[in-house]
């Protein structure tokens, strides 16, 4: 497996330790002796001098035993690469499944071993079946096993974080953010007005343009206050001048957006900057995508602050 698997990935372990070992050179000269004595003349004299019962510690004890280990051990190699979670790593197909590891004892928590494989554990957290971990520390324990691997706890929870930062970022390519500031029209406070009288739903808030049209009926606070604010500048209303609105509005209506307010505003000046490639903060995920978080919206103002209708 290790040196005939890929011809064109041909190369050499080290295993000096092991050829120093009289245990494993002993094992490794006898292998074939020691297969049929412990894997099927044991198990057959066990049965028959215990029980009397020879043939069925042959076939059970020995033949189908064989063969359902054998299973176990090779699935491996198929149900980890198949069935489970990727916690760690999801560039190849090593994933980690509860029952593949209570069929191979452990070796189910596959996406930890290929992405730490120097780590003698499988399983990390208490509550997850990996009995041969716990054999390996029994023994080391007992003083017949040593100078266990672990790979640092840090580095661990670095890789289940990019992870989970990795599904963040292909979920939020699948919701709606709203059309980005950068790619919003530039709108007269003058064509504001007139549109809005025009017909449209318009409202200006922190120097966005949203067409609420569509959402006046839904409007929890009824249908009388969000008609009052079309064609009007509502930042403070929205902002807690009548009520202290949820990041769950400002995300809402940040998908009705159609244009930013020309004039000096916060945005415009924001929007210009990116189109001269200035210096302007934004965070992008793994993506491309600017990343929204809770309490960033260009809606949200931290006070109420004055507004040209306030009167």
């Amino acid at each position: 497996m290790v040196m005939k698997q890929n011809p064109r990935r041909i190369g050499r372990t080290d295993i000096s330790d092991l050829n120093e070992d009289p245990v494993v050179v002993w094992q490794h000269r006898n292998y074939l002796k020691s297969v049929i004595v412990m894997a099927l003349v044991v198990p057959t004299l066990a049965c028959g001098l215990l029980w009397g019962d020879f043939l069925g510690g042959f076939i059970y004890g020995g033949i189908l035993r064989i063969f359902f280990i054998q299973q176990a051990t090779f699935c491996v190699n198929s149900l980890a690469h198949w069935l489970g979670d990727q916690p760690f790593d999801d560039r190849n197909s090593p994933r980690d499944h509860v029952i593949t590891a209570f069929v191979t004892l452990g070796e189910g928590y596959h996406n930890f071993h290929h992405e730490f494989p120097s780590d003698f554990r499988n399983a990390i957290e208490w509550w997850q079946y990996d009995p041969t971990k716990w054999a390996i520390w029994t023994w080391k324990q007992m003083g017949l096993a040593y100078n266990l691997k672990t790979f640092p706890q840090n580095e661990i929870e670095k890789g289940r974080l990019q992870q989970l930062q990795k599904k963040l970022d292909q979920k939020r390519t699948t919701l709606d953010w709203g059309i980005p500031l950068e790619n919003l029209p530039v709108i007269s406070w003058e064509d504001f007005v007139a549109e809005s009288k025009n017909g449209k739903a318009w409202v200006a808030i922190a120097g966005v343009i949203h067409d609420v049209g569509k959402f006046i009926a839904d409007h929890p606070g009824g249908k009388a206050l969000i008609s009052a604010a079309v064609g009007k500048d509502a930042t403070a209303i929205f902002n807690g001048g009548v009520y202290d609105h949820s990041n769950a509005a400002h995300n809402l209506l940040s998908t009705m957006r159609v244009g930013v307010l020309r004039g000096g505003c916060e945005v415009e000046i924001w929007k210009r900057a990116q189109s001269e490639n200035k210096d302007v903060a934004a965070i992008n995920d793994s993506t491309g995508q600017r990343i929204v978080r809770a309490g960033t919206q260009a809606t949200r103002v931290t006070q109420p602050v004055a507004s040209a209708d306030a009167a």
